[in-house]
Order: C-alpha cells, then structure tokens, then sequence
C-alpha cells in the first residue's frame, strides 16, 4: 500500500522534476530519487498520523454515522471508490441503505447525501448552515484567494459577489441582451456544419458545441474584442487547464496536511501557479483596455462582464484581484457545462430516432418554411425542446455531485449531529436516477416532464432533480447556459437531419464516460449531417 502511495504522490508532482533540477543544480535522475525520498517520508508521517485514532469530539460525533465497513489506514474508503465516484457513491449508499454515509477518504471524513430527504434537510432548513465551501489550495492559487463565486466561503463577500452575478451579469433581462451575438455564434456553427454537409463528411460535434460554449462566455466577458484580438484560443486552453487542476485526483484533498509542508507544497502546486500567472497576463491585459475605453455601463444595453465588475468596483470596494476571480469563474462554469449538456442531447435523440423526429417535427412546424433559423421568440413556444434540455439534464447532469458544502456550526440531522467543519457531499446524479421517485428512472423518457412540466423545474425547487444546485449556492448562470442550450439545440435538429458515419452504424455511440469537475463522454461525437 506505502508502494502505491508513493507511486501516486510522486506521479502529481512529476512534472516538477525538471525544475527542481535546475534550480539545486543536480541531475534528473538525482532529482527523481528525491523527489521519491520526499514522498516516502511524508506518506510514513501520514501513515502515523492516520494510525492514531482520533479522539475529539468531531470524531465522536462522525463515527456515529453509518459508515460502509472496509476501512483502511491511510487511505480509509477510498479503494471503494471507482473512476465514476456519482455511481460508487451512488451503489454504496444503497448497498448500505443510508440516506447520509460518512466517507473516510484519506484523512477527510466527508458525508455523502444521497436521499431527497436529507438534501431538504442541509440545502433548505439549515442550508445556513451548509453554505460554505472546504479550503482548496489549488483553489485558493486559481481564484485569487478564493475570491470568486464558486469556492469562496461563505460570508458577507460571497454574498455581494452573489448578488452581482444575479443581479447585473447573469439576470434574465442581461442574458436577453446577448440574443444578438448568440444568434451570430450560432450561424457560424451552422455554416460549419453546411459546409461539412456539401462535402459529405463528419463533423466533430462535441468539438463544435465546446468552442460554441466558450465563445458565448468570451462574448459575454469581453464583447468583440476577444475575436478581434484572437483571444478566444487562450481562454479556451486556460479554462481547460484549470478544471483539470481541479479535479483531478489532488492529493491536498484527500491529506490537506501536506499542504502545509512547504516543500511538498511548492512541487504539488507550482502549476497552479503558472496557470494563474497566465491568467494574469491575459486579464491584466483586457481590463486595462476596458478601463481605458473609460465606457459606461447601462444595464439596458449589451455591456460586457469587464465594462460591468470596473463600473462596480468602487461601489463593491472590489480589489482587481476580486474581478479576475470572478472571470475566471465564468470561463470555468460556462464553458463546459453548456457543452456537456448539448452533446448528451444530442446522444440521446440519435440513440432514440422517434426522439428525434419528435423534436424535428416540433420545431420545424413553428419556423416558417423558408426561414435560416429558429428565433429565440419561436423557441420559447416549444415544449418538447424544453422537456428534452430537462431530461438530459436529469440523466447528465453537468455537474454529478455538485460542490462540497462545509458545515460552519454543529447541527443535527436525521438524528445525528454533524459537527462544525464537515465536507459534505451531494449526490445530484443519484437523486435524479432514484427508481422510488423517477418512473422508468434510468431511461431518457422526456414526456414525463410535459405531463408534471408545473412542479418539476431545474431551479432548485424539485430535491431529485438538482443540475445546477439548491439553496444558496444555487448556480447563477442557470439563465445563460439554459438560453444557449435551447437555441443551438433548435437549429442543430431544425436546419440538419442526423446519421451516424458508417463505421459507427453497426456499433453505435459509445457512451463510456470520464469524471472531473464535469462528467464527460470519452468519445468524440462524430455526425453526418444531411441539410434540411
């Protein structure tokens, strides 16, 4: 176990080995065998540390809740958690019957809610309670303290930039102000497609409905400039870059003690840092431009995210720091969340041919013949469209388990006392497969949601059906991804008709999956489209 532990540590900081090198002047090889000696000494202290039980009163209290047996020293729960952590999670709470499960995962106890009941509990009557987010350094390196809406803790700053987000950059009446440039995004997907139409060849969807996605956000942060300059490329690395960073198997997650050990937190984090300070150069770079077009921000017009953090900034007492964090977040949660969700549509209606004819039928009647695109006006009409985004975001939701929560003070739940500093873990994609809520639960059924289409809604008010999140840390950006989806997903079935390219048609779609901060599909989407 020591063996593989050492492995893994040494393997996240790899990367590092160059640079260590150079700067004591060794060899590689010498710098490689360091690096092992290192890691091995840290993980001793670990296995020391781990093999004491603990006796605070914290401890107490967890070790009341029900935990799955098979706990190891060092790494605890961990060995039972596979490569698709929503469905291990999911299977274990099962196989055990617990509605909340206390995971031991290395030395972080984190409880697991898996049960609408319980999630009513932490995310509506003490969602007071769990409204913080447990401390990242990778985090706290990417976002600026953390000073951003995503991972900053709770408190009176979270709570303004909350408020900016819904009130000024992410409000219905501001997402209604890009109807325009999402209109232009989505001709040039559309003439992409045409053109790969006419050649009668494949198209790359899933690379097509990303960089849509990334260019919604760029448009929405920085206007035409980020075109204009060639932006869009290095934002789109950048925001790759980063969401690999977290999460990925970061080891201060599982020990957050080595964090505090300087050495091994300058090899474990040095690439956050490099990518922070490429973040740095580019959004230094855009909001020096804005400020010195010195232009005013009118919540009636098309402002952009940058023109609207700089007018607000000495209202909020917004340091520059604080609006890059905010930026950041938009590239982080606006990019692949969209993507995702568009593509498993997409999946879905080609695995289903009546679906999809459904659909087409839907749209194609409400768009005069003739036109070259659904407008947003004939989108709002169709509910068919609606119940598909619905139900693909029940059985793919973006996001499989939400952001941990932290709990800020003791409370009791389902007769259990949960202490003060608990990560807490929800289950989103096990709500929303739960056979004794869901009929036909684990089947892309989008008619279930016309038939209940009043009391079921993504908006946090339905504890089994959680995409974007419930309670005070509800996603701000439902408006803005839900607008984009429905509008490229209208044109996509409107102007193309489907099929798979040959050497997929006897085999179909594979719908083998990877999980990060978002669950994606391994395999590329590759289409053949036939123009209407």
């Amino acid at each position: 176990m020591l063996q593989m532990l050492v492995a893994l540590l040494t393997d996240s900081i790899n990367y590092q080995k160059h640079a260590l090198a150079l700067a004591v002047g060794i060899t590689v090889s010498h710098a490689h065998l360091l690096t092992k000696i290192v890691c091995t000494l840290v993980l001793v202290v670990a296995i020391y540390r781990c093999a004491t039980k603990s006796t605070t009163r914290a401890s107490k209290l967890l070790d009341k809740l029900p935990s799955p047996p098979g706990r190891l020293p060092v790494i605890g729960h961990t060995h039972l958690v596979g490569s698709l952590p929503h469905i291990s999670l999911r299977d274990l709470a099962t196989k055990h019957g617990s509605n909340l499960m206390l995971l031991h995962l290395g030395s972080v106890p984190t409880l697991i809610v898996s049960s609408s009941r319980a999630v009513q509990a932490i995310l509506r009557t003490h969602d007071h309670v769990f409204a913080s987010r447990p401390y990242s350094v990778v985090s706290d390196i990417l976002f600026y303290g953390p000073s951003d809406i995503l991972f900053s803790p709770y408190g009176e700053y979270w709570r303004q930039v909350k408020k900016i987000a819904t009130m000024h950059l992410l409000s219905v009446k501001k997402v209604r102000s890009y109807r325009l440039a999402c209109q232009q995004e989505v001709q040039l997907v559309m003439a992409k497609i045409a053109d790969a139409a006419t050649a009668h060849t494949a198209v790359d969807l899933s690379e097509l409905l990303n960089y849509f996605s990334n260019d919604m956000i760029c448009h929405a942060v920085c206007g035409n400039m980020f075109r204009q300059e060639g932006h869009y490329h290095l934002f789109r690395q950048l925001a790759e870059a980063s969401s690999v960073l977290i999460s990925g198997f970061n080891l201060e997650s599982y020990f957050p003690r080595m964090a505090r050990v300087a050495a091994i937190g300058r090899l474990l984090y040095g690439k956050a840092r490099h990518i922070n300070h490429r973040w740095n150069q580019l959004l230094d770079k855009l909001i020096d431009d804005h400020a010195s077009n010195n232009t005013s921000y009118n919540s009636d017009e098309e402002s952009d995210f940058i023109n609207v953090l700089l007018s607000l900034q000495h209202e909020y007492n917004f340091t520059r720091d604080n609006i890059k964090a905010i930026l950041v977040d938009m590239f982080e949660a606006g990019t692949d969340t969209s993507s995702v969700v568009m593509e498993y549509a997409m999946v879905e209606l080609m695995q289903k041919p009546h679906l999809m004819a459904k659909l087409q039928t839907e749209v194609r009647s409400m768009v005069p013949k003739g036109e070259e695109m659904v407008s947003e006006e004939q989108v709002g009409r169709m509910s068919f469209l609606e119940a598909v985004v619905k139900e693909t975001l029940r059985l793919h939701p973006a996001a499989p388990l939400l952001a941990p929560h932290l709990s800020m003070a003791d409370c009791d739940i389902e007769g259990y006392t949960i202490p003060s500093g608990t990560r807490v873990v929800v289950n989103a994609w096990a709500l929303a497969r739960d056979p004794n809520y869901w009929e036909n639960a684990d089947e892309f059924v989008p008619e279930r949601f016309i038939v209940d289409v009043i009391t079921t809604d993504y908006k946090g008010n339905d504890l089994n059906f959680l995409p974007f999140g419930a309670g005070r840390r509800i996603c701000p950006g439902i408006n803005f991804a839900i607008a984009n989806i429905h509008m490229m997903l209208a044109n996509l079935v409107y102007r193309f008709d489907w099929e798979l390219p040959a050497d997929k048609a006897d085999v179909g779609i594979d719908n083998k999956e990877t999980f990060g901060i978002t669950l994606h599909r391994k395999e590329k989407l590759l289409l053949l489209p036939r123009c209407y």
